[in-house]
């Protein structure tokens, strides 16, 4: 058992899940396997009845998926973590347990997510209500109506707009209502949702969490309770995240805090040079003090994360004009790893919705999303300046 006493940077290096063998790997290894084997009848049924001893790897129960919820629920301070094929895995069992009695969606949200929530879950009966971003301040008479679950992100996909997560809960817990919420952009190490007042705490995996763009898996953490009512739709829908894939992400998160740091570094870094841009109209970046939600981000973040999104001064073929004269940033979908990235959010992750509801977004032609990686961020200002430089 580690000391609680010790930072989670430690924490997420040396927790895990040990076996009872005299000789112990440095590093969990790989237990590739679907299924596990017992001495006689008895300890297969004590196994089949408990949750956390290795079972079949479908039921969440290897080793290496275990060891991995560990880390996970270390890492955001909660009682238990479940890992997920992938955050949109994750995201659909959350809904299609707790969005029965109605969700509220608040603010712009990943365009599949918005997807899911506006199309998809109308079939199940799952009704969904939206607030714009602009009207967040009018959340009580919302809020009035009791839905079931609040959902939102803060900093938002992809204009990061910052919601105050401890208003949003109070109000919410007053009614008695739910909150869950997406911390993808943010990561664990810049912002603490579970200790605002969150609920449930969702993040895709793929982003920074593994932050090497070689996995595909999501999380959700929280209080046990919450989490296994939860448990059996990503049993039944066949939702778990391969062994593998947890082994990979088990290493990644050793080096998060190290990261993260750096994402941050570099972004703020490259954000105050595109401030001053004059083929720039907007930078939207939280850690700037012109940002509109610079106040409430510096109060409820530890670092501002590595995603920028910037208008470009003109239209969509001068956008598309800048994307494609980068050489150093590379045009891909995702985000969170050591490598800079750049997409076009009307045409990339919320190209599903109408252009009616990318415009009532604020997600405009023009509008461009950066991750920012892990490169010296004087080659990356370079890259971006050259390829600015023939808009």
């Amino acid at each position: 058992m580690l000391d609680e006493k010790l930072n989670f940077s430690t924490k997420l290096i040396h927790s895990s899940v040990k076996t009872n063998k005299p000789c112990i790997a440095v590093r969990a290894p790989l237990y590739d396997t679907t299924t596990f084997s017992f001495s006689d009848t008895q300890s297969f049924e004590n196994a089949a009845l408990n949750g956390d001893t290795p079972f079949y790897s479908r039921y969440g129960n290897n080793p290496n998926i275990l060891a991995t919820e560990e880390k996970l629920s270390v890492l955001d301070g909660t009682e238990d973590a479940l890992l997920f094929s992938a955050g949109m895995a994750a995201l659909s069992a959350l809904f299609i347990t707790y969005g029965k009695n109605g969700i509220l969606c608040i603010g712009n949200v990943y365009g599949g997510t918005q997807f899911l929530l506006a199309h998809q879950l109308n079939s199940l009966g799952i009704q969904t209500n939206f607030i714009p971003y602009d009207q967040a301040d009018y959340l009580d008479l919302f809020i009035a109506k009791n839905p079931g679950l609040i959902f939102f992100e803060s900093p938002a996909n992809p204009t990061l707009d910052i919601l105050n997560i401890q208003d949003i809960t109070r109000l919410a817990h007053e009614n008695g209502s739910l909150v869950a919420m997406d911390n993808t952009f943010a990561s664990a190490i810049n912002q603490q949702p579970i200790g605002l007042g969150v609920d449930l705490c969702m993040q895709s995996a793929t982003k920074y969490l593994g932050g090497h763009s070689d996995l595909t898996a999501g999380v959700i953490t929280g209080k046990k309770s919450l989490l296994d009512a939860i448990r059996p739709w990503r049993t039944n829908l066949g939702q778990i995240c391969s062994p593998a894939t947890a082994h990979l992400l088990d290493r990644s998160l050793a080096t998060l805090p190290l990261r993260i740091n750096c994402h941050n570094e570099n972004a703020m870094t490259i954000a105050k040079w595109l401030e001053h841009h004059p083929k720039i109209t907007k930078v939207y970046y939280p850690g700037l003090p012109s940002f509109s939600g610079f106040e409430t981000a510096s109060r409820q973040m530890k670092g501002f994360g590595g995603m920028i999104s910037i208008d470009i001064k003109g239209n969509e073929k001068d956008a598309i004009q800048f994307i494609n004269c980068l050489k150093l940033i590379t045009r891909a979908a995702s985000l969170g790893g050591i490598e800079s990235l750049v997409s076009q959010p009307a045409r990339t992750s919320h190209r599903n919705l109408t252009p009616e509801e990318r415009n009532q977004k604020g997600i405009s032609d023009t509008l461009i999303r950066l991750s920012i990686g892990l490169e010296n961020v004087h080659d990356i200002i370079n890259d971006l300046a050259q390829a600015l430089g023939q808009v």
